[in-house]
């Protein structure tokens, strides 16, 4: 049973501290810092999708009136490095340069200019003359692993910084494999096997802002970056490594940002941007147009994946063996951990005995795949969640009681928590809460699940419902961390630092929650700065589901030495004990005597000015051993146009076991924009590319995605637990809902026309194709 407490701040939806200058528009984005003499920069790509770089003529560009630096991989280090923002040393593969003589794909880099204006800069950029050695390319990551593809990353200098199977030499990014029990004798205990192939494909964040950096020199010529970023402090120790500076000579700001989703958990323009400073000795603005972010920054990885699993009659599961090919695209930033979470996000859902995985990630010239939310998990949710659908219905058991019948469950571990982590082995992990039951459970009665599961319609148009558990984590257990500093003003009120990222997801207001829960004090009495490296105590950044859970944390321990500090002080004004008083409302008071209280200000000038002066404050860190996983059961009712294929979502159910929900408004959002962009993601998003791996659609004209008014109704029911571990019981909340879309309108779209769709997008073509096919074999 959940633990009932009675909170002031927690638990409530208080509005955003940042929500008044985002409605009018005063919010400070990068785009809106303007420094004096400022110069744009624009980037030249490459046309093709493998060659090499045979000649280079930048004299010319140089010439032209208002260019004022250019670079090329003749001027710059060259160091080799990853783009992924995680935790040092990185897991994925060091095969990036700044420029390199080599390109792996259509829009590579290939030179940068800073000039007086973006036309000045777009005109030199048609005057640097280049003379490529066009190289095959490999679009297939099955046939980029074959002996006799071509080598996309055949230079000597690249290599793994941690000891993992890396092989460029036959195009193999990463690898992981684990065997858990034995698989094959699991399958022979099966009453049913089933065997399957899936894949799932490229995906575009789709950010309203672009990438964007601004660069300059300070007063005392050290280098400030302010920069759209999830990852402020990766990014200050990527680039300087890159451009072979110290870290005390680099600033990072995180003003607000426009979305990310996992997109700017990496280092893409920051080293280019500082480097035309140093170069220049000028501020340099780098900004992506919308064709540029499709094409050059990071997507979601395909997948191809095979599944195979056996039941017994009674619904219990003997073994499941999951494979997954992987495209990283030219470069392999997250090329390992993102396959590996493919594994450690399902696999531990369902209690198995035996239990295998093997992931590979393959390059190929096409764009790179990154940070994208859901990370791995989304791709393989979509395998485990039809497959698991399917079995049910082998074994004629309605799909919520199967997923009852195995799901793991509060005070039990799963092997594969200890064997599959993210780039390395996991930790040992037993859950302390999970609320699956009743997300199952009020999810099916909100969508009156058994009533429109005994429908059948026959006409043209027909309807069904679907459903799939999920889980997820909450950061990433003993690699990150995070910090946060409170100090007391003079008035009472305090300053929280934390270097945390608020990517507009809300976190600064619930960390501003959780120091007011346990300062008494409104939120309104908490400023909140977050995200400069020079002032902010360090975090690993806004990923792997880590703020409220890990960043929290760090907020919460260092209000709490706040408060005792405070209680300390107002002891020694009140004369009583420290463990006699009590905060309330902003003023400390005697538990007994309540008349005998001084206010926060009385405490904050008493410590400034009066008697022992100090000053009130505090930082905490906080570091994970565990990470515990919310959960969420999905239903989604849908109708099937079968003469056109169509699609339509006509009720979406979410059921979400958070832990205890900080901000209750800020979680629902966080579910209901996840589902939207799963459902986008399911039914029209995807990438078109000609022969030569150019992207036919890389802009909003061409390359779908949901708006308002496509947006089915939503329905996000928070189901809560209470987590030990968590700050005042909570879990993440922000992925796991976009893992289920996939699973659950394909479940869906079988109840209603009998048809699995394993391949995604269920674009109407993709719908047509699968119900011809299954009118042929009805025929045969």
């Amino acid at each position: 049973m959940p633990q009932k407490r009675t909170f002031n701040i927690v638990g409530i939806s208080v509005p955003k501290v940042d929500g008044v200058s985002l409605a009018t528009g005063s919010a400070q984005f990068t785009d809106d810092f303007e420094l004096r003499s400022m110069l744009h920069a624009r980037m030249l790509r490459s046309p093709h999708a493998h060659a090499r770089i045979r000649k280079i003529d930048t004299s010319e560009a140089a010439r032209l009136p208002g260019v004022h630096g250019i670079l090329t991989y003749k001027n710059v280090p060259r160091v080799a490095h990853t783009t992924a923002g995680q935790g040092h040393p990185e897991p994925s593969p060091y095969d990036t340069f700044l420029f390199d003589r080599k390109v792996r794909y259509v829009g590579d880099a290939v030179a940068a200019v800073a000039a007086d204006t973006l036309q000045i800069a777009n005109q030199a950029l048609q005057l640097i003359q280049v003379d490529y050695e066009i190289l095959d390319p490999v679009f297939d990551p099955h046939q980029a692993l074959q002996k006799d593809a071509p080598i996309i990353h055949d230079e000597p200098d690249a290599y793994a910084p941690l000891p993992v199977i890396y092989e460029p030499q036959r195009n193999l990014a990463a690898h992981v494999d684990m065997e858990i029990g034995d698989v094959e004798a699991g399958f022979h205990q099966a009453d049913v096997l089933l065997d399957n192939q899936y894949s799932t494909h490229y995906g575009a964040h789709a950010a309203l802002e672009t990438h964007i950096v601004i660069t300059y020199l300070d007063e005392q010529n050290r280098l400030v970056i302010r920069t759209s970023t999830q990852v402020p402090f990766h990014v200050r120790r990527i680039v300087a490594r890159v451009l072979q500076q110290p870290v005390s000579r680099i600033r990072v700001v995180k003003p607000r940002i426009g979305g990310a989703f996992g997109g700017k958990q990496e280092i893409i323009l920051e080293a280019i941007s500082g480097a035309l400073t140093l170069l220049t000795r000028r501020p340099v603005k780098l900004q992506l147009t919308r064709e540029e972010e499709f094409m050059c920054t990071r997507t979601r990885h395909p997948q191809h994946i095979r599944l195979k699993s056996g039941v017994k009659k009674d619904g219990s599961l003997t073994a499941l063996d999951l494979s997954i090919l992987m495209n990283a695209g030219a470069y392999g930033p997250h090329a390992l951990t993102v396959v590996c979470n493919s594994g450690s996000k399902t696999l531990p859902l369902y209690r198995c005995p035996n239990v295998r995985f093997e992931g590979n990630t393959a390059y190929t010239n096409l764009p790179i795949g990154g940070a994208y939310r859901g990370y791995g998990a989304t791709q393989a949710f979509f395998a485990m969640g039809v497959q698991m659908d399917e079995m049910a219905h082998a074994i004629g058991m309605d799909p919520p009681t199967f997923h009852k019948r195995n799901h793991i469950r509060a005070g039990e571990g799963s092997p594969v928590f200890q064997a599959l982590g993210e780039g390395k082995k996991g930790v040992e992990m037993k859950l302390n809460t999970c609320g699956l039951d009743a997300c199952i459970d009020q999810g099916a009665r909100a969508i009156s699940w058994h009533t429109k599961r005994r429908r059948r319609d026959k006409g043209v148009r027909r309807r069904g419902v679907g459903m799939v558990c999920l889980m997820q984590g909450s950061a990433i257990p003993e690699i990150d961390m995070a910090a946060a500093t409170i100090t007391m003003n003079d008035d009472g009120s305090f300053i929280l630092l934390a270097g945390a990222t608020d990517l507009g997801t809300g976190s600064d207001t619930v960390l501003a929650q959780i120091a007011a829960e346990i300062l008494s004090v409104t939120t309104d009495q908490i400023v909140v700065h977050s995200s400069d490296t020079d002032f902010t105590p360090f975090d690993v950044g806004a990923y792997a589901s880590s703020t409220t859970y890990l960043s929290g944390n760090a907020v919460k321990h260092a209000a709490e030495q706040v408060r005792q500090q405070i209680l300390r002080v107002a002891s020694e004004m009140l004369n009583t004990e420290p463990s006699m008083l009590m905060l309330r409302k902003g003023t400390v008071m005697h538990q007994k005597t309540t008349t005998r209280r001084v206010s926060l200000a009385d405490v904050a000038h008493y410590s400034l000015y009066q008697k022992n002066q100090f000053h009130i404050s505090a930082t905490a860190s906080q570091h994970t051993h565990i990470s515990p996983p919310p959960f969420a059961a999905h239903f989604a009712e849908v109708e099937v146009d079968t003469e056109t294929g169509e699609i339509r979502v006509l009720e979406y159910v979410a059921a979400v076991d958070c832990g205890t929900a900080i901000n209750p408004a800020l979680a629902e959002g966080q579910t209901e924009g996840a589902i939207v962009n799963g459902i986008s993601f399911a039914l029209i998003e995807e990438f078109h590319f000609d022969a030569r791996g150019r992207m036919l659609n890389p802009n909003f004209n061409y390359y779908s995605i949901f708006s308002a008014r496509d947006v089915p109704p939503i329905k996000a029911i928070l189901v809560p637990t209470h987590e030990p571990t968590g700050p005042f019981g909570a879990k993440s909340i922000a992925e796991i809902s976009i893992n289920g879309p996939l699973p659950a309108i394909s479940n869906a779209v079988y109840h209603a026309v009998g048809i699995r769709l394993r391949h995604a997008p269920f674009t109407p073509q993709h719908v047509l194709d699968a119900l011809r096919n299954q009118g042929r074999q009805k025929k045969l």
